[in-house]
C-alpha cells in the first residue's frame, strides 16, 4: 500500500509499504476514504519539531473497517468510522472523566503506543487502529461525497475549535475574538456561533479566509497584529476587550495577542499546539482576573453532538478544505499548506 512519511524538514515522501496486519485482538484495519494535512503537521515540516526517525503521518482520517481483531465488540467489517486524532481505551479513569487525550493507554498515530507497537498514519491506504472500541466512532457512510469533508473535520479541527470555545466559556450574547485563521480558527467561528456569541471577531490577514470566516458567522475582521491588533479589538469592544478569546495557533505571538485581547474577568481558551515558545504570564492572569484553559481537544466528548449538526446540515465545517490531492501527491498537499495557498489540504487515497 501507499503511506506518507515525514523524513525531515520539507521532506515528505509517499512510500510503498506492506499492508498493516492485526497485531492485537483489540485492533481493526481501516481502509481510508479521506484524510488530510493538519496545521500541526507543519511544525515538523518546518523543523520546529524534529524526530530522529521517519514518521508515518496523518492523524485525521475516516474510512471503512475491513478487518477486526477477536476482542473488538463495538465494530464489524463494513462499518464506516471516524478516527479521532488520539488513540484511547475508553475505559480508564481519564477517559471516563472525558479527557481521552490523557488516556493511560493513549497513543498517537504514527508513533509508539502503550501497546509497544507503532500505529500507522492516516495519510495512507490502510491503517491499523489499536484499541478500536475506545477510539473510533461509527456513523453511516454518506451517499453524498461532499459529506465526507464535513465528517473528516470531526477527527480534529471542528472538535478542536469547539474545545477552544468551551474552554473560553463562550455563552449567548458574548463578544468573541478568534486568533488564528487556519482550519481550527475557522471552526472556532462556527463553534462560537453555535454557542450563541453575538459578535465574533476574526483576526485574519488573508482575504479567502476572511470571506469564509464571515460565511461561518464572523461579524468583524481585524487584520492588524501586535499592539495595533489589540487596539483594534479594544476599539470594537468599547475599550474593554472581548468576553472570550480563542487561541488557535500555538506561538508566543498568538498567545500574547489572545491574552491581550480578553477583558478583565474574561476567559481565554487555547488549543494551538504549543510549538512556538508560548508561555503563561501568571501575573497578567492575576492582575486582570483572566481565566485561561485549554489543551488537546477530547474529541470523543464532543463528537456526538457535532456529528448530529453535521448530518442535518446545521454546520458545514468541511468547507475549510479548499484543495484536494491524490495520496501519491501528498507532498504537494503539505507544500500548499506551508505556503498558505491552501487553508486545509484534503488527501484522497485510491479506492481498492
Amino acid at each position: 500500500m501507499l503511506a506518507t512519511y515525514l523524513f525531515g524538514p520539507g521532506d515528505v515522501r509517499v512510500l510503498e509499504v506492506a499492508d498493516p496486519q492485526i497485531l492485537r485482538p483489540t485492533d481493526v484495519i481501516v481502509e481510508v476514504e479521506a484524510a488530510c494535512v493538519c496545521g500541526s503537521d507543519l511544525w515538523g515540516y518546518r523543523g520546529v519539531l524534529s524526530s530522529t526517525t521517519p514518521l508515518a503521518k496523518g492523524h485525521e482520517f475516516i474510512g471503512t473497517i475491513v478487518e477486526t481483531g477477536s476482542d473488538v465488540h463495538r465494530f464489524a467489517v463494513g462499518d464506516f468510522v471516524i478516527a479521532p486524532f488520539t488513540i484511547s481505551d475508553g475505559v480508564c479513569q481519564h477517559c471516563r472523566n472525558g479527557v481521552h487525550p490523557s488516556c493511560t493507554n493513549r497513543g498517537r498515530w504514527g508513533q509508539l503506543g502503550a501497546d509497544g507497537l507503532i500505529a500507522g498514519g492516516g495519510q495512507a491506504e490502510l491503517v491499523r487502529v489499536p484499541l478500536a472500541d475506545g477510539t473510533l466512532t461509527k456513523t453511516h457512510r454518506p451517499s453524498d461525497p461532499a459529506m465526507l469533508r464535513h465528517l473528516l473535520t470531526l477527527t480534529d479541527v471542528m472538535c478542536t475549535g469547539f474545545h477552544a470555545a468551551v474552554c473560553a466559556d463562550v455563552t449567548p450574547g458574548d463578544t468573541v475574538v478568534v486568533v488564528g485563521d487556519g482550519a481550527v480558527g475557522l471552526c472556532g467561528v462556527i463553534a462560537a456561533q453555535r454557542l450563541g456569541a453575538e459578535h465574533i471577531i476574526m483576526m485574519s490577514r488573508h482575504s479567502d479566509r476572511q470571506a469564509l470566516a464571515r460565511e461561518f458567522g464572523a461579524t468583524e475582521i481585524v487584520a492588524e497584529r501586535g499592539k495595533a491588533g489589540v487596539a483594534a479589538i479594544k476599539e470594537l469592544t468599547n475599550g474593554f476587550g472581548a468576553d472570550a478569546v480563542l487561541e488557535c495557533v500555538g506561538t508566543e505571538e498568538s498567545f500574547t495577542q489572545a491574552l491581550s485581547s480578553v477583558r478583565p474577568g474574561g476567559q481565554m481558551g487555547f488549543v494551538g499546539l504549543p510549538a512556538g515558545g508560548a508561555s503563561a504570564p501568571i501575573s497578567s492572569f492575576f492582575a486582570r482576573n483572566v481565566g485561561v484553559r485549554g489543551g488537546a481537544a477530547p474529541v470523543l466528548r464532543y463528537i456526538d453532538g457535532l456529528l448530529t449538526d453535521v448530518l442535518d446540515g446545521s454546520i458545514t465545517p468541511g468547507r475549510v478544505f479548499d484543495s484536494e490531492f491524490a495520496l501519491e501527491d501528498t507532498p504537494d498537499a503539505w507544500a500548499a499548506m506551508d505556503a498558505r495557498t491552501s487553508i486545509k489540504s484534503l488527501v484522497l487515497p485510491r479506492r481498492r
